[in-house]
């Protein structure tokens, strides 16, 4: 059974929850014909959503605002957060709202949320509008993080206006639709935390246990297995996001997952030169977010949320169960990235053909994607793929001893060529969404042609096959994807 528009089944078990946690507000309609830009139809299979209704009328309405669908309960949710270190009373969902949640008939609940629907009681300020360039990121990325099998947020569709919005231009609106389990962040425990409303951080916390981790809901330590669980899901993806060389750029705690998902793409880059200390993010002129300190800011942001739970954890568990998490964090990494080399599991000498491996990336500012995905064909009985390798570094003499006693290694480690290119290969992509790809459908966009939505959609769901005729999403930057920058306002 598909749903339309007129039964999809809405509620929002969030918004029943005391007033406290969020603010009941009408998302704003564009003040020009919004138009579809792009529906996902993978993501519509999600909630059981039958994909002709893209072409009711209808359907633009609702997610641009202009029609409530039954059950629809919009709401913006309170929360705080440490940004760039230092803590910020109160943040919340200052250019986005949660429309409801809907049950698909597998029995998964997805909450959808609107951002750039106008301005809500959190919007300090701030127009709450989105504009068309950071809307087109964050939809093509959460599809790349799938893709790539990523835990993400999703996108339904993006529906853009003529509507004049200042940042620092003037750009066109948009509105993005998009999907997660739950949008509760680590700061949505702070904001209690911090004024004492400790009873609001148990309310919270119980909330989250039944609706999203219901194996604890009857543990007599359910709030510290809570903890654990979240160390976990955090630690694994952001192990995720370093082997495939993804920085964020923007990890403050407001936008740190209680569930262990990607959330809140803005200034976000995949490295390519490899380079430890990549900063992604314009406005981030320390370099506290670089792609190196992701695993450490997890820690941080973890500390922070342990921190909002103690009135529910004794302090020696909670220390305890953060203590943990660089253990977590680094079996969770060589395990990945020990695939990416073609090993079943990481052991000493893996770890220092990896380490050996990465310090010769960096000093050759190789490709780190197109590298890993060229070492899948390296032969082990030949020297098939070896010299074009070879040749992506500039101590090359170095490199054949790396090439040597990998080979060797692999030898010993019984993985022919036969087993190990195809799981390399499933492994390493050929596609990650490059910033030069995202500017180039950004800019056909701007001039109403979103064909390039979907033909770059095409390849980053499927970033491991080789798509010929789409080899060119592969290529590397050319030389103008130099002067791309972005920062917090992307």
């Amino acid at each position: 059974m598909k749903y339309s528009l007129d039964n999809l089944p809405f509620s929002n078990t969030f918004a029943a929850l005391p007033p406290a946690f969020y603010s009941r507000v009408a998302p704003t309609p564009f003040e020009t014909e919004p138009t579809l830009i792009h529906f996902n139809t993978q993501v519509a299979a999600l909630l059981d959503l039958d994909p002709t209704v893209q072409h009711d009328p209808r359907f633009v309405e609702a997610f641009s605002s202009r029609r409530r669908l039954p059950g629809m309960d919009p709401i913006a949710m309170l929360y705080a957060g440490h940004q760039f270190g230092h803590y910020v009373p109160q943040l919340g969902d200052g250019r986005a709202i949660i429309l409801g949640e809907t049950t698909n008939q597998r029995g998964e609940k997805w909450e959808l949320q609107i951002k750039g629907s106008g301005q809500t009681p959190y919007s300090r300020g701030s127009d709450g509008r989105a504009v068309l360039r950071s809307s087109i990121r964050e939809y093509l990325c959460s599809e790349a993080m799938h893709g790539l099998g990523i835990p993400t947020t999703r996108g339904l569709c993006l529906i853009g206006s003529a509507d004049e919005v200042h940042r620092e231009r003037v750009e066109t609106g948009a509105m993005l639709t998009r999907l997660a389990p739950s949008h509760v962040r680590f700061g949505s425990f702070e904001v209690f935390y911090y004024r004492d409303q400790h009873e609001q951080v148990r309310v919270l916390a119980d909330y989250v246990i039944t609706q999203h981790y219901p194996e604890l809901a009857d543990q007599p330590d359910r709030y510290l297995r809570f903890l654990q669980t979240v160390i976990e899901r955090t630690a694994r993806l952001i192990a995720q996001w370093q082997a495939v060389g993804f920085a964020h750029g923007v990890m403050n705690t407001d936008n740190m997952s209680i569930l262990g998902l990607t959330l809140d793409y803005g200034p976000y880059g995949f490295m390519e030169a490899y380079d430890p200390g990549f900063i992604c993010n314009h406005s981030d002129h320390h370099g506290r977010y670089a792609f190196d300190q992701q695993p450490q800011v997890g820690l941080f942001n973890l500390s922070c949320l342990a921190q909002a739970l103690l009135p529910l954890l004794e302090i020696e568990a909670a220390r305890a169960a953060l203590e943990g998490y660089q253990a977590r964090f680094i079996e969770h990494y060589h395990h990945l990235m020990a695939q990416k080399l073609g090993f079943a599991q990481p052991d000493e000498a893996v770890v220092h053909l990896l380490e050996e491996l990465l310090a010769q990336m960096h000093a050759s500012r190789t490709d780190y994607t197109l590298l890993f995905r060229a070492l899948s064909e390296v032969s082990l009985d030949s020297n098939e793929g070896a010299a074009a390798l070879r040749d992506r570094f500039i101590d090359r003499e170095r490199f054949d001893l790396w090439l040597d006693g990998y080979r060797t290694h692999l030898r010993a480690s019984a993985r022919d060529d036969a087993t190990r290119r195809p799981a390399m290969l499933a492994t390493n992509p050929k596609y990650v969404l490059r910033n030069y790809l995202a500017q180039v459908v950004i800019e056909k966009a701007e001039q109403g042609d979103y064909a390039e939505i979907e033909r770059l959609l095409t390849v980053l769901r499927a970033p491991f096959d080789e798509h010929p005729q789409q080899a060119r999403y592969a290529e590397t930057p050319p030389a103008w994807a130099d002067n791309i920058q972005v920062s917090c306002s992307s």
